[in-house]
Order: structure tokens, then C-alpha cells, then sequence
């Protein structure tokens, strides 16, 4: 380990002293260039120049204790867990029995509260859920752990959508039958939802109602089912403001796709997604709706947080478009509307269906159906 640390060292410095060189060249748009290659040289290289830990290691030390619930001393700030670096691997064809049982500590319904003392963060994990079941079990097996090691109390939810094939007229109001016509708008509407199509921005409101009826949670995480976080120091608790978690994707060669990009797994306190009016309704397919979300929030004068780019690492599971969530061909046109749309697009005009609400040991799945959305 002490040999790696050299090595990674002199390779830094090295980048550093050519730096310099550039600099005193005056050759600043070089200098700038090298900084950002340096950058990116930490983040990627950090994978196979320090050693990475398995996510599993060392959790058979949370031990239960014998005094009552309002005799655990609090836990400390810093988690004697946390080891930094992690390996990202799953087993072959992982079951939700297999992880269940290296996750013993985990309660129906994806709970999970330090056994052996009082938790400082209180976090629901909201994860949409569309079509992606080996996705979601692979991150159930890194997600668990994860949270372990950093002595969080916290419930994972995934919000999953499906949408029923129905007869036209049964999905529409009486008072619009009565009528006897639709508008093009209405129809298109309606076309699309027998389309199947993908929301996710309504996912995440319906998660963030649900989700808060069950518990006063202190923090939200919405988190996309094919991100998985590389470094336990990157702890799930919000800020001041709300945090960009995933800043550093490898698929992205651990850079910003743009500067304002906020997709992938985002935290919120509550106050904050009340101040924003919770997420936009109107993004069917895919893209749009995170860059809807930065957009209000800069609306209401807060920044975004974010964690070092060392610690907020992910791996992007690879995957293709899924059927129902091909990209948004309105959305530019979509975004280009929030400043004036953001008051009235939210959360208490969704309209939704819970059709199930089922405790698994290992997750809280929310099965809901939308419906005509008129708004």
C-alpha cells in the first residue's frame, strides 16, 4: 500500500512540475488543459492505483448490544466503518435470498437502523424503478452494505410504474364523454399513456409522498437504479443546500457531462423539495426532468452542494433505452418553460394510483399507475 502511494505520488507531481513549466511559458489555456487531464488522472486512476476494499468487509462487527433503544450511545460522526475505496462486483446471477442473507441486519422492508448505537442520519433511498430487476438486485447488494458502513438509518424504496392497458372510455372523466369529443391534446395525451411511457419526475413525487407518510425523514435520496456508489466516504446525509451526489460517473471519464448537470443521484432535505414545489409532472421519456429540477432550485436562489469528486464516484451499470422510455423529443422546449411552469407543476397536481404497496425483506416496492394527467 505504502509502495502504490509513492507511485501515484511522484506520477502527480510529475503533472504538477509540467504545470509550472506551462505556466511561466505563459501558456495558460495549456495549463488549464493539464489541470483538467490532472483532475481526471486522480479520479480514474484512483481505482487501480489504491487498494479497494469489498463492500461486505468488516460489517461482522456491528455487533448487537444488550441495553434498550433509549440506552445506545449515539454514534459517532465519522463511522469506524468507512474504509474509503470499494470494489464494485457483484455474483453471478445475485438472488434477493442471496443478499438477504449477507444482510442480516436488514428488516422487512429495506430497513435498516445501527444496532449498537443511535443514528445521526435518517435517510429514505428513493430509487425509479422501470423495468431494470438484475439492475435493481445488483444495487440492493452494494446499497445495503454501503449504508451500513456509514450507520445511517434508513429505508430503501423503489417506486415502479406500471401502466394498464384500458379501453379508451374507460379512462376517460364522465364529464369529457358527456362531451362526446376530445381535443388533440387530450387525445395525444391519452395515446401516450397507452404507450407506456416513462416518468420519472412523477416517480420521484410519488415516492417523496409516499415515503414521508410512513416516516419524518430528514434526508431524500433519489437515486437511478444504475449507479453505484465507489467510496463509502460519500455519506448519505443532505447539506444546507441540496447535493449532487454522483459527480464523478465513470461513464462520463468521472467529469460533468455540463456544468449544471444534476442527474443521477441527487439529495434533498424536505424543506428543500417543498421550496421547489417538488419535481416537474410533464417529462414522458427520458431526459429533461433533472435539468428541470437544477432549474428550480437555482429559481429559488439555493446552490448545489456537492462532495468531493474523489468520494462521489460511481459505476454506470451498462444498459440500453428501455421500451417506454425512449428520449423526450419536447423536453428542450419543456425546459425552456420553467421559469414560468415551476409554480404549478408539482407535486400537488399528481395525479397517480397506488395499485400495491409490498415490504420485501430486502426493499419497500410502490407499484402505481397514471393516469391521465390533464395538467
Amino acid at each position: 500500500m505504502v509502495a502504490q502511494g509513492r507511485v501515484l505520488l511522484i506520477f502527480f507531481e510529475l503533472q504538477l512540475a509540467i504545470m509550472v513549466v506551462l505556466y511561466h511559458q505563459s501558456d495558460h489555456h495549456q495549463v488549464s488543459y493539464v489541470l483538467k487531464m490532472l483532475t481526471t488522472s486522480i479520479l480514474s486512476t484512483t481505482d487501480t492505483i489504491l487498494t479497494m476494499k469489498d463492500v461486505y468487509r468488516g460489517l461482522d462487527q456491528i455487533q448487537l448490544l444488550s441495553p434498550t433503544k433509549e440506552d445506545l450511545p449515539t454514534c459517532p460522526k465519522t463511522s469506524p466503518f468507512i474504509g474509503g475505496p470499494l470494489k464494485v462486483s457483484f455474483p453471478l446471477d445475485v438472488t434477493l435470498d442471496d443478499i438477504a442473507q449477507k444482510n442480516p441486519l436488514v428488516q422487512l422492508g429495506g430497513h435498516y437502523q445501527p444496532p449498537n448505537c443511535g443514528a445521526l442520519h435518517h435517510t429514505a433511498i428513493i430509487i425509479p424503478y422501470w423495468a431494470r430487476r438484475k439492475h435493481l438486485h445488483q444495487l440492493l447488494y452494494h446499497l445495503h452494505p454501503f449504508l451500513q458502513r456509514q450507520q445511517i438509518h434508513c429505508t430503501i424504496y423503489a417506486v415502479h410504474q406500471k401502466n394498464r392497458a384500458r379501453r379508451l372510455t374507460q379512462a376517460l372523466p364522465r364529464d369529457t364523454k358527456a362531451k362526446g369529443g376530445l381535443s388533440r391534446t387530450e387525445m395525444a395525451r391519452i395515446t401516450q399513456m397507452d404507450n407506456y411511457t416513462f416518468n420519472r419526475g412523477k416517480l420521484l413525487n410519488v415516492g417523496f409522498k409516499e415515503d414521508m407518510k410512513e416516516n419524518n425523514w430528514q434526508c431524500l435520496y433519489f437515486h437511478d437504479v444504475d449507479l453505484i456508489p465507489k467510496d463509502d466516504c460519500n455519506i448519505y446525509d443532505c447539506s444546507a443546500f441540496p447535493m449532487h451526489a454522483s459527480v464523478a460517473i465513470d461513464k462520463f471519464q468521472y467529469e460533468l457531462p455540463y456544468e449544471t448537470y444534476f442527474g443521477g443521484v441527487m439529495a434533498l432535505q424536505p424543506t428543500h423539495y417543498l421550496k421547489i414545489n417538488g419535481f416537474p409532472n410533464n417529462y414522458w421519456g427520458w431526459g429533461g426532468e433533472d435539468d428541470d429540477i437544477a432549474s428550480r432550485i437555482f429559481l429559488n436562489k439555493m446552490l448545489i452542494s456537492q462532495p468531493p469528486a474523489v468520494f462521489g464516484r460511481y459505476h454506470m451499470m451498462k444498459h440500453g433505452h428501455d421500451r417506454g422510455n425512449k428520449a423526450n423529443p419536447k423536453r428542450f422546449h419543456l425546459l425552456s418553460k420553467t421559469h414560468l411552469r415551476w409554480r404549478y407543476n408539482r407535486m400537488n397536481n399528481l395525479l397517480y394510483s397506488l395499485l400495491s404497496k409490498e415490504q420485501t425483506p430486502l426493499y419497500t416496492n410502490l407499484t402505481m399507475h397514471f393516469g391521465i394527467d390533464y395538467h
